[in-house]
């Protein structure tokens, strides 16, 4: 089992930034690609990004590109979203997501192991 605990949900006003931590543990030698999720009220859960854990490739949601990275630390286990020019529209529940398989999926039904969330609240 793996388990990942999501920390550094706020709220902040339009334009504003944010850093997602996310920390593994457990049997993190199975997990391939480590990605960001999102669920705003009311919305079906939404893909914003991922990262390959061994190579570092990375892939975006077309809406957060330019606004939001994602990255690794090998050392602490853990993945991290920089979120920029944040928008009320960003404004959702943030879920750290991992999936055993090394292909980047954007689809929830493809990752194995789900944090907590975070709630991000961006007002205008």
């Amino acid at each position: 089992q793996v388990q990942l605990n999501e920390s550094g949900g706020e709220s902040v006003q339009a334009g504003g930034s944010l850093r997602l931590s996310c920390a593994a543990s457990g049997r993190t030698f199975s997990i391939y690609t480590r990605g960001w999720f999102r669920q705003a009220p009311g919305k079906e859960r939404e893909f914003v990004a991922a990262i390959s854990w061994s190579s570092g490739n990375t892939y975006y949601t077309d809406s957060v590109k330019g606004r939001f990275t994602i990255s690794r630390d090998f050392a602490k286990n853990t993945v991290y979203l920089q979120m920029n020019s944040l928008k009320p529209e960003d404004t959702a529940v943030y879920y750290c997501a991992a999936d055993r398989s090394s292909r980047i999926h954007t689809a929830p039904l493809d990752y194995d192991y789900w944090g907590q969330g975070t709630q991000v609240t961006v007002s205008s």
